[in-house]
């Protein structure tokens, strides 16, 4: 049977930390908690589970923090945990039946992580595939009979172990804080931490949060070093259009808005925009246009809700201020039913 260490970052966890080291105390090998300031009880609650406890000065990175916790741990395999995570009595037995049948050239699992939406995290889907279990040794094979090259492709398994995401609070404060300081410091974003930025400012942003992206997405439309792709520009122009809507910005909300729906695949945000901005004018029937091709003529760059329950319930509300009551209840219902999917 394979060992396990299971990696924590921890920082104020004293609600949460025992919920989840009760979940996995029982099926990994060793506990490495690494804390990045508490002020609670966090450090007092972890010793109750493990004597591998350290502290990382903070300097605004995850990444940096998960690598000094990789390097503390001393069995086979890496689990990573955050302290909202909870593993219920059948996943865990599950995990007890993969660290028996692991087969030794497997070097990373994925498992579903699971209850995302509940909280506005910036993912879409509910339950998704993560990879969570980590080979800590990695072996080098050469391939190819000529020509021969070392290959870099992780093995990966993805398992049927479901992972429960019971966070207290909602991140996106904290995460918005921390790009902010990265652009301050005028470092470079990679394209995925752009994507993941303009994401959670769909999902979990207020007025505020988009109103001080807004000139930095507008730097990247103008960074030509970048070479942004179609797919990646509908991203960074649903941002801006959103920026734009908010300050009524008429021209800005024209210039972002016909960028985007001239493509071949107009963004459902966008179109919801601009059924937005209709509808502010009273030109209910116009709004519908919007609307309905946010909901069934466009793709979701973003947030899922932007082709789903958000116009649905928007075109409801243009039939109800037409007199339409009918058409009002149907679509109502239909935003009901897409939300319950």
């Amino acid at each position: 049977m394979i060992t396990i260490s299971a990696c924590l970052i921890v920082k104020n966890e004293e609600k949460i930390l025992a919920r989840c080291l009760d979940s996995i105390k029982d099926i990994v090998d060793e506990i490495v908690i690494v804390d990045t300031g508490s002020t609670d009880k966090t450090k007092d609650i972890a010793r109750n589970y493990t004597d591998k406890i350290y502290d990382f000065q903070w300097i605004d990175d995850f990444a940096a923090a998960r690598n000094f916790s990789f390097s503390k741990a001393s069995k086979d395999y890496i689990y990573v945990a955050d302290a909202d995570e909870v593993i219920d009595q059948e996943n865990r037995i599950k995990f007890l039946q993969l660290k028996e049948a692991m087969l030794p050239e497997i070097e990373i699992v994925q498992m579903k992580y699971a209850n995302q939406l509940q909280f506005n995290t910036t993912y879409n889907f509910d339950v998704e595939y993560r990879p969570k279990l980590y080979k800590r040794v990695r072996s080098f094979c050469w391939i190819d009979p000529i020509h021969e090259s070392i290959d870099l492709e992780p093995v990966i398994f993805d398992s049927d172990i479901e992972i429960l995401h019971l966070p207290m609070s909602n991140h996106a404060p904290r995460d918005f804080e921390i790009f902010q300081k990265i652009i301050n410091r005028g470092e470079k974003l990679s394209k995925k931490l752009i994507n993941m930025y303009a994401r959670e400012l769909f999902i979990a942003g207020t007025k505020e949060d988009f109103l001080k992206a807004e000139s930095f997405f507008e730097m990247l439309l103008e960074d030509d070093s970048y070479s942004f792709s179609y797919e990646e520009r509908k991203a960074i122009q649903c941002v801006l259009v959103r920026c734009s809507s908010l300050k009524n910005d008429l021209p800005k909300l024209l210039k972002y808005s016909l960028n985007n729906v001239a493509g071949d695949k107009p963004s459902s945000e966008i179109c919801y925009e601009l059924g937005e901005y209709f509808f502010g004018l009273s030109d209910y029937k116009e709004a519908i246009i919007w609307f309905y091709n946010a909901a069934y003529e466009t793709e979701c760059e973003l947030n899922i809700h932007y082709g789903g329950d958000y116009p649905l319930k928007k075109l409801s509300a243009c039939y109800e201020n037409l007199g339409n009551i009918e058409q009002a209840d149907a679509y109502n219902e239909l935003a009901k039913q897409w939300k319950a999917e």
